[in-house]
């Protein structure tokens, strides 16, 4: 869309008046509507849709320790079967082409639940299944669930050995050479892969295979030698060696549960876990058991479509954006939804440390983390948007706060001036390499968005040393794509890394005139649907004809406005996206938002945040109505 397709009246008009006066109404039932979803305890959390894979595994575990029931087999059943797609299969986002691994899973689960292989839509999706390939073309984590029940051989999986656990921090592929979610996901897993169990099912899986062999997670070259290697020393490993790597790996396992009872606060690391430490000797009603399992029930939703599992959950994610956005609209500091917000948030403040410490042993710890009970893994980008949001609001306490976030936040910058989320200089590429490595990122390098909302934090509370709030501006301004474009890591894709990098840049004092600036506006106007919003759909990671290209939505629409709003634009491209979200919000205040904006890993896996719809429009029109300057921040 170019700027010049929506002008004069009706560029400012909408029904009812002016553009600004609907824009105000639909402001006030959105902040009603937000306010009306805050949690007596002063928070929010929006439910964070995933896939199906959540639900098929919970039953696959429950399944392998002995505890599922009939009626959570029958309420996962009721809402895996609601997501399948007329042509049988499972995808892994709304819109989004069907997808192997998540199809075998879920087709299992099912299998779990009762359903027969003859029935129309269990036909369909083992005949997408086989041809995709089959089992012998699934992803290597699909494959190891599958091989504890049987249906693969563990013969035929790369080595995963528990002795990694021994390697010092500064040789290659020790576990802090991974991200923090996938070596919280690998330890457990290489206990579980020394076991190697095999749980038989009351039925076998012989219609999603094709006879073929696997050639998938078989590298070649050094690779695929030390692999070959490593297989041959899993048949005969050294006994004392494997019982010490065994013992270390599961008292460290033990020691990273946390206060709720998960690991990590997210599914997979959660889940083989429990597998890994049931493996070792404890019984489902050890403690460590107990509380792991019963936590899962608070990531469990159960409505009239079934039950399902969250991945995760973003309470203080979604109450530090719910604050901003409410500031944003103009509610005063002394509103009661936005002052105990913000004290819950200063109540969240983890003051431990972590594994983040390997990296950064000298610094004292600080910030903020993503879940409930997350302490042992705060990161930099939750911390940025807390900073952000208490540094606005007059509390006892709060001051002390930030500046420990702030010291703590600077500290992890990485040697190349950027941010990462959760580690600093987690880089290390031969990890990405490795052949049980073809699901997910498994590394943690900086990126453009986290980076964006730090620099946007330190510019608004500068760090001790300025000279790290200058290395992050000159990162994030070599990180601009050739096209003007950011990309965006932890949300979809090149309008949420643009979204977060304008901000960040005027915040830091880059001109709205710089070139990159202009480049990124331009981005954004070439990128603008006919209908006024914005909107870009996940298959962006893999295919870059999708890039800046989707059905719009809300959130991504906000983020849009908020970059344009940021770089000074008041044209006809924002008072296009204005209306579009004028004229798409529900009678409730809220908007519809059935698409997957938020990324877990960049081309596998995919996060709808339900209370995106809702925080982001309210900030992008608060920002259009109060400019920075009213109030606005």
């Amino acid at each position: 869309m170019t700027p010049d397709m929506i002008t004069g009246p009706a560029a400012r008009e909408a029904p009812g008046g002016t553009l600004p006066e609907a824009a105000e109404r639909a402001l006030r039932a959105a902040c009603d509507h937000l306010v009306g979803l805050r949690d007596p305890g002063g928070w929010w959390k929006g439910e964070l849709e995933t896939n199906v894979t959540m639900d098929a595994e919970d039953l696959l575990l429950r399944e392998f320790l002995g505890v599922r029931s009939e009626q959570d087999t029958a309420e996962a059943a009721r809402w895996i079967r609601s997501r399948q797609r007329a042509d049988g299969t499972w995808a892994n986002f709304h819109g989004g082409p069907g997808d192997l691994s998540t199809t075998i899973e879920a087709y299992t689960a099912l299998r779990l639940a009762g359903d027969h292989p003859g029935e129309a839509h269990m036909r369909a999706a083992a005949a997408f299944a086989r041809r995709g390939g089959g089992i012998e073309a699934a992803r290597v984590f699909t494959r190891i669930w599958l091989a504890m029940f049987g249906q693969w051989r563990w013969d035929d999986l790369p080595a995963l050995p528990a002795e990694l656990i021994l390697l010092p921090p500064w040789c290659p592929l020790n576990v802090y050479d991974w991200a923090c979610w996938a070596r919280q996901t690998i330890v457990p897993l290489t206990v579980v892969a020394s076991h190697r169990p095999v749980r038989a099912l009351p039925f076998d899986l012989a219609e999603l295979r094709t006879g073929r062999p696997s050639r998938r997670g078989r590298p070649g070259g050094t690779l695929g030698a030390l692999d070959r290697l490593l297989r041959r020393y899993e048949r005969r490993p050294l006994p004392g060696l494997r019982r010490a790597a065994l013992r270390r790996a599961v008292e460290w396992i033990v020691v990273r549960q946390e206060a709720d009872g998960s690991w990590g606060g997210i599914q997979p690391p959660w889940v083989y876990s429990l597998i890994a430490l049931h493996l070792s000797g404890y019984a489902v009603d050890h403690p460590v058991m107990r509380r792991g399992l019963r936590g899962l029930d608070r990531f469990t939703v159960r409505d009239e479509r079934g039950r399902r599992m969250e991945a995760c959950q973003s309470p203080v994610w979604d109450t530090a954006l719910a604050v901003t956005a409410l500031l944003d609209a103009g509610l005063p500091a002394g509103h009661p939804a936005v002052a105990e917000g913000a004290a819950w948030l200063l109540g969240e403040e983890v003051r431990g440390p972590g594994d983040w410490a390997v990296r950064r042993p000298g610094l004292r710890p600080g910030g903020w983390a993503f879940e409930f009970d997350n302490d042992g893994y705060p990161d930099t980008d939750d911390t940025a948007e807390v900073v952000l949001a208490l540094r606005r609001v007059p509390l006892p306490g709060a001051r002390p706060a930030v500046d420990r976030a702030v010291r703590w936040m600077a500290g992890m910058a990485c040697r190349d001036g950027g941010f990462a989320a959760f580690d600093a200089d987690n880089t290390r590429e031969l990890i990405r390499k490795l052949p049980f490595c073809d699901f997910g990122a498994v590394i943690d390098p900086p990126t453009a968005d986290v980076t964006a909302h730090v620099v946007e934090a330190l510019a608004a509370e500068p760090p001790a040393d300025p000279a790290v709030l200058r290395r992050a501006v000159a990162w994030l301004l070599r990180a601009q794509e050739p096209d003007g474009s950011w990309f965006g890591r932890w949300g979809a894709n090149h309008v949420y890394g643009t979204g977060a990098a304008l901000p960040a840049l005027a915040a830091a004092g880059v001109p709205a005139g710089d070139p990159a600036v202009r480049r990124a506006v331009a981005w954004l106007e070439r990128h603008q649907n006919d209908d006024g919003g914005w909107g870009e759909d996940m298959r962006s990671y893999r295919d870059p004809a999708w890039i800046g290209r989707g059905h719009s939505t809300a959130s991504q629409t906000a983020w849009a406005l908020i970059a344009l709003l940021a770089a000074g634009e008041r044209s006809t491209a924002v008072e296009a996206g204005v209306r579009w979200l004028v004229r798409a919000q529900r009678p409730d205040g809220t908007w519809d938002e059935p698409y997957h904006t938020g990324t877990g890993f960049p081309g596998d896996f995919y996060i709808n945040y339900h209370l995106y719809r809702l925080v982001f429009p309210i900030t992008a029109l608060g920002r259009y109505l109060r400019p920075p300057g009213d109030g606005a921040g």
